[in-house]
Formats: C-alpha cells, sequence, structure tokens
C-alpha cells in the first residue's frame, strides 16, 4: 500500500527490475558486491520508494537546493527560516577561509550571497559535535572575514565598513549536540547579539540553529500544517506515508522530491553517490568519537584539577592537624612536668606538715 501510493506520484522502479539492472553491468554489480545487506536494502528501499531519501546528503542536499538550478527553492526555505524575504543574488564558492580540519565535519553546506549583499551559509551536519557555541562563532567569524575580503578587493580606495553585510549562518542537526536535546520542546533556535545596556548596534552575525531529530520527534501524529512544518519535514523525514501528507498538503514538493527519483536514472552516478554517503558517515562517526573523547579528557582534567585541590586542602588541613597535635602534646608534656614538680612540693609540704605536727604533740607534753 505504501508503495502504490509512493508511485501515485512518480515512477518508480520495481525492486527486481532494478537488480536486473545491477546485475547486467560489471562495475555496479561489484560495488553493490561490496556493501553489506543492511546497506544494499537501504540503496533499494530509497530508489523504489519503499523509504523516503536522505535529503541531509551532498549530493541530494545541493542537487534539490542548487540555487544555480531553481533559486526559488533555496528563497523559500531560507525565507521561512530567517522569516523575512529573501532573493538570493548569486551562490558563492565554498571554500574561503574555513580551518580546514572544519570541513570533515560537514555533510554539505550551500554559501550564498542574497539581494541586500547579505551572506547565508546553509549547512547540515548529521552528528552533532561538540563545542557547538565555539564552532558557530568560527563559522561565523569565517563567513565576516570572507565578506570582507571580497568587498575590499571589489572596492579598494572606496571600501567602507559600512558595505559589510549581514552574515547568516544556518546549521542544520540530524542528530542534536547535547545544548540542543536539553530544549526538547523546541527545534529552530534563531540569535543575534545583543547588549545588556538596551544599546542599538547591530553586530551583522545571525545564527539558526535546527534540531531536525526533536522536529520529528515532536511532529509524530500531527498534521503539517505550516510552511515551516512542511520545509522541515521535506528535510528530515524518510516514512512514505509521511512524504504522501506532505506532498497532499504541499504539492509544491513533489517537483523537488521527483529530483531526486532522477537522479536515480544514472545509476552509475546515484550509486557512486551512495557510496559517498557511506565514507561521510564513517567520517563523522570517527570525528564524532574523537570529540566525545577530547571532551572527556577535558571533564576528566577539570574533575583531576579539583581532586587536586580538594587533594591539596586535605594535606594543608593535615599539616594544621599535626601542628595542633605537636602544639597539644607540647602543653600536655609542660603539664605533666609541672604536675611532676607539684606533687614533689606536695610531698615536701605532707612531709613538713608531719614533722609540725610531732613537734606540736612533744610541746603539748611536755605542758602536761
Amino acid at each position: 500500500m505504501v508503495y502504490k501510493t509512493m508511485n501515485n506520484f512518480f515512477n518508480l522502479p520495481s525492486v527486481g527490475e532494478l537488480k536486473d539492472k545491477i546485475e547486467r553491468r560489471g562495475e555496479l554489480k561489484e560495488l553493490f558486491g561490496s556493501w553489506s545487506d543492511e546497506q544494499q536494502k537501504e540503496y533499494l528501499d530509497r530508489c523504489t520508494g519503499i523509504k523516503g531519501h536522505n535529503l541531509l546528503y551532498d549530493s541530494y542536499f545541493k542537487e534539490v537546493l542548487n540555487p544555480e538550478y531553481d533559486p526559488s527553492r533555496l528563497e523559500s526555505f531560507l525565507e521561512v527560516v530567517l522569516g523575512e524575504p529573501v532573493k538570493i543574488l548569486k551562490q558563492l564558492p565554498n571554500d574561503g577561509v574555513r580551518l580546514e580540519d572544519e570541513n570533515s565535519l560537514l555533510v554539505t553546506d550551500i554559501v550564498v550571497e542574497l539581494g541586500d549583499g547579505s551572506i547565508a551559509n546553509v549547512e547540515v551536519q548529521k552528528i552533532g559535535y561538540m563545542f557547538t557555541g565555539p564552532r558557530c562563532s568560527c563559522y561565523l567569524s569565517d563567513m565576516m572575514l570572507r565578506q570582507y575580503k571580497r568587498i575590499r578587493a571589489r572596492e579598494k580606495r572606496d571600501f567602507s565598513y559600512g558595505k559589510i553585510k549581514k552574515v547568516y549562518l544556518i546549521v542544520l542537526y540530524e542528530n542534536s549536540p547535547p545544548e540542543l536535546r536539553h530544549m526538547p520542546e523546541t527545534c529552530l533556535h534563531r540569535s543575534r547579539h545583543i547588549f545588556d545596556t538596551g544599546l542599538e548596534m547591530d553586530l551583522l552575525q545571525r545564527c539558526v540553529l535546527i534540531s531536525l531529530d526533536i522536529f520529528r520527534k515532536n511532529m509524530q501524529n500531527k498534521a503539517i500544517n505550516t510552511l515551516e512544518e512542511a520545509w522541515l519535514t521535506f528535510l528530515c523525514e524518510d516514512n512514505p506515508e509521511r512524504l504522501v501528507e506532505l506532498f497532499e498538503a504541499f504539492p509544491q514538493f513533489i517537483a523537488m522530491y521527483e529530483t531526486l527519483y532522477n537522479m536515480n536514472k544514472d545509476m552509475v552516478k546515484a550509486m557512486g553517490f551512495f557510496s559517498e554517503e557511506l565514507r561521510i558517515m564513517d567520517q563523522n562517526t570517527v570525528r564524532y568519537m574523537m570529540d566525545e573523547m577530547e571532551s572527556r579528557l577535558a571533564c576528566l582534567q577539570i574533575e583531576a584539577e579539583k581532586l587536586e585541590s580538594q587533594n591539596s586542602e586535605l594535606e594543608n588541613q593535615n599539616s594544621r592537624l599535626e601542628n595542633r597535635k605537636n602544639e597539644l602534646e607540647n602543653q600536655n608534656s609542660e603539664l605533666e612536668n609541672q604536675n611532676s614538680v607539684l606533687e614533689v612540693h606536695n610531698t615536701q609540704l605532707a612531709a613538713e606538715n608531719n614533722r609540725l605536727r610531732t613537734e606540736l604533740q612533744k610541746y603539748r607534753e611536755k605542758q602536761l
């Protein structure tokens, strides 16, 4: 039933037809055989409509939202996310000045210049890496520096800082980082710089973080009513029944999704894209594990420093107690010496008292 429902929108091959095409070409058969049974099933399910495509991979994301093909698609998404009208002027190269090792953290990114000169960078991260805040700050700084260099080179002596426009960083998380998971009721977070005095000064950097896993969980058994819900469903959903609901409520997404199935017609390219997905997934998992280890080591270092501080304090306390013990022992020794002196003196007084008693007794006897 699900397969037929998807077939009402798209002309999809059967699993058998797809396998026959793979068997007839040696290079495809070899590549298909290099995948695990689970990976083979995943590929076949996607291509036949048994399961939806994963829009968050580089090849699919850029094919559907590439502004050079149809800017209206990305414009619609940006308008929903930014909450204001958007007109894409052109796509920018995304080689900029980003730290080289940060590229490995991204599944994909698209950088565009908007009509007012602002820059928007839409990024997808399958895994919510550690240190989300510092990463976003570095990304925004990279974008601002890129814009500054470009305008400076273009304007030369006519350059002024008034020509610098806003930069927008939009990050889509398939699996949210810990900071975002602490807010399970909210999936879309928009930020801007503000001053605690109420000073009005625009620092031009904007950041939007979107938790698709949280959105998907919160949308269970709910109708897709708004364009924002439609876009996020389109980007994160692979359940055919849910996709059919999307296509019926918002038909404009049918043509976008058909782009993916048209890609599958070139099986050499489609299977190559899928293999690249698997490679990126492995790479990102390794990097995530490295980030987790780095975070755990940082936590352990902090804990070790706390324990060292506590140990130092305990040693100081022990030293103070030891000094106090020595003082008390010295006082006790002095008291014992004083007691010995008092005992000798008491003995002497007792002897003197006995002598005086004896003399007194003798005196009384003489008087008698």
